[in-house]
């Protein structure tokens, strides 16, 4: 076994350990643990700050830059699936509506 591969053991050995430690840690008090109540409503938006993070600049950036032209399919993609969320509230048919508009448009057009 080579240096590397000792190397790549013992970090992924290493990563284990800190990812079991880290989930395990609530079961090692026999006390229950509460947040504080700003802890608990700040959490109530952190999976749409996350989503919101990751989505919003692979919507609006291409290679690290801004786009710069309306021709991108991902610009009317997003309008259709937002407009169909916002009338409908079904996830499934935002994701379908999506796709339907930027399939054409990337694979048809070549936006």
């Amino acid at each position: 076994m080579g240096e590397t591969d000792a190397f790549t053991l013992l970090t992924i050995v290493c990563l284990a350990g800190v990812t079991v430690l880290t989930r395990c840690l609530f079961f090692l008090s026999d006390k229950p643990w509460t947040l504080p109540h700003w802890a608990q409503r700040g959490l109530q938006y952190a999976p749409i700050a996350a989503l919101g993070a990751v989505v919003f600049p692979e919507v609006v950036m291409s290679q690290g830059e801004f786009i710069h032209t309306w021709q991108d399919a991902r610009l009317f993609a997003v309008a259709v699936g937002g407009t169909w969320f916002f009338y409908r509230r079904g996830v499934l048919g935002t994701i379908v509506t999506g796709m339907a508009v930027y399939l054409p448009l990337r694979l048809g057009l070549g936006w």
